[in-house]
């Protein structure tokens, strides 16, 4: 019976503890970590050493009916699970409500005639309210670059100029006028037709159609460019974004009517140095993503060294690619939990490390639970 008690009473050490820590969630060794020293050098040491943090997929969605109505999802990769967090209401009010959209995969953002708010990228749960830009828009490019917030594009017919660009300097709590976007995109300025990728200190605009690009250098505040990121002529639509800190082009192959692939890409030094093919998505698995496969129906949102696939007629189910070892694709596939009849949808990418996530789960504001499929 004494040797039996003992064995009971045993503590787990070392590697096994850690291999254990790895098999579970974030939010669940975000308490695990305060049983004890030991345990809290164990999870440590497990998200060093044997199963990383790895950022998580946001998924907004909002009331078609009542725009004040939100709810957040997450997708956490490291163990493949969704989460449903319920939080105090800090996007809108039932008075000035505005739709929620996302920008680049790192941002979220409404804008109003009376009010510009985004999200700030820590699980897009904080939200920074500033005015308006000056001049107003219907469907602009947004993206944050650093401190700052960069509005281009998507103005309205009767402004003087469609192509202006405004920054939002984060530090300085100001909007500056920028150089505006350069006249050959005259014709494509609402996001709808443009895809934003940012790397390092650059935002980089694709015109999906052609693979044109500009790079904008917000300190400079100036466009440089034309460059070419169309990989092939058997490339028809292309959407950059960013895996790791590399630039990447994905690129739809045959025709708006009749996709025969998805590839990507990372472009190689400066832009215009070269492009290198990544890899390209399994043919099974491209049928989930082909119906309905015009120009706008394939959205991807790049978070850390993942890509999200879907189709936005099919939400149910996602394509996801993770590059691993500096180059491998390993594709897989993803039940989207979040959808609901009534909602429309956005996505984007949120840093995590345990620090967001105690904190988030120690505010009375925030509610973390699991969601099952």
């Amino acid at each position: 019976m004494a040797q039996e008690r003992e064995a009971e009473e045993a503590p787990i050490h070392g590697d096994v503890l850690e291999a254990i820590f790895s098999h579970v969630p974030l939010i669940h060794l975000a308490p695990a970590s305060h049983v004890s020293k030991a345990w809290n050098r164990a999870v440590s040491s497990s998200l060093t050493h044997v199963r990383p943090i790895k950022p998580w997929l946001m998924v907004l969605t909002q009331s078609t009916r009542a725009s004040h109505v939100t709810t957040l999802h997450a997708y956490d990769p490291r163990s493949h699970v969704w989460l449903q967090i319920q939080h105090e209401p800090s996007i809108n009010n039932k008075r000035h409500a505005s739709a929620v959209r996302s920008s680049h995969s790192t941002l979220l953002y409404t804008l109003s005639p009376g009010e510009f708010a985004f999200s700030d990228g820590k699980l897009n749960l904080a939200w920074h309210h500033v005015p308006p830009p000056r001049v107003w828009r219907t469907d602009p490019i947004v993206a944050r670059v650093g401190q700052r917030v960069v509005v281009a594009g998507g103005a309205c017919e009767f402004e003087d100029d469609p192509l202006a660009v405004e920054m939002y300097d984060t530090e300085s709590s100001a909007w500056v006028t920028c150089q505006s976007m350069p006249a050959l995109l005259k014709g494509s300025t609402a996001s709808t037709w443009l895809s934003v990728a940012v790397v390092g200190d650059a935002m980089h605009v694709t015109e999906k159609n052609s693979g044109l690009t500009y790079s904008f250098d917000p300190i400079a505040r100036k466009w440089k460019g034309p460059f070419d990121l169309r990989p092939d002529q058997s490339v028809y639509c292309c959407i950059t974004g960013t895996l790791g800190k590399r630039l990447v082009v994905a690129g739809l192959v045959g025709e708006a009517e009749n996709m025969k692939g998805v590839k990507l890409w990372v472009v190689k030094g400066e832009l215009g140095s070269g492009m290198e093919e990544l890899g390209e998505m399994p043919k099974e698995m491209l049928e989930k993503v082909k119906s309905g496969s015009e120009l706008g129906s394939v959205e991807m949102t790049w978070v850390g060294d993942f890509v999200y696939v879907r189709n936005t007629s099919e939400p149910e189910e996602m394509v996801v690619c993770e590059v691993v070892d500096g180059g491998l694709c390993e594709w897989r596939n993803v039940r989207n939990a979040a959808v609901n009849d009534g909602t429309r949808m956005v996505l984007c990418g949120g840093d995590v490390c345990m620090e967001d996530v105690q904190k988030a789960m120690t505010s009375e504001k925030w509610r973390f639970c699991m969601k099952q499929l």
